[in-house]
């Protein structure tokens, strides 16, 4: 058992954009729990629901059940932090999993974050209009 008081084979954390995500995994039939709700009915879109699995499916690993708690952010960050925080635990449980997904691009973050607003501008980059008169 970890702290959480969750008894796990394997364990990660995924982040992007404001959100976080840490996921735990432990040996099942491949369900996938996000905050206490079964994933499909937690996210709306297909494509969130397709990266929340795709981990399980590029590595044919359906002898998983995955227990995630996400915060932060909105859907599309935060299936993206799950899809990170599956594939480290994954990782984790089975080291010899790293070739095929870093091959799938699935261990690197995606470090692209919002852009401050700057003060004397109505956005990031957006000016206030220019009034000649």
């Amino acid at each position: 058992m970890n702290k959480s008081g969750i008894s796990s084979v394997g364990q990660g954390t995924g982040r992007r954009k404001s959100s976080v995500a840490r996921v735990w995994l432990k040996p099942g039939t491949g369900k996938v729990e996000v905050n206490g709700i079964n994933y499909k009915d937690y996210f709306g879109t297909e494509a969130a629901r397709t990266a929340v699995t795709l981990p399980f499916k590029i590595c044919g690993s359906k002898s998983f059940d995955a227990k995630v708690s996400v915060t932060g952010g909105g859907f599309v960050g935060q299936s993206d932090a799950i899809k990170l925080g599956i594939a480290r635990a994954l990782l984790d449980t089975n080291e010899s999993l790293k070739a095929v997904l870093r091959e799938n691009d699935l261990l690197t973050v995606d470090s692209r974050i919002k852009e401050r607003k700057k003060y004397g501008q109505k956005g990031a980059r957006r000016r206030f209009q220019f009034v000649k008169r």
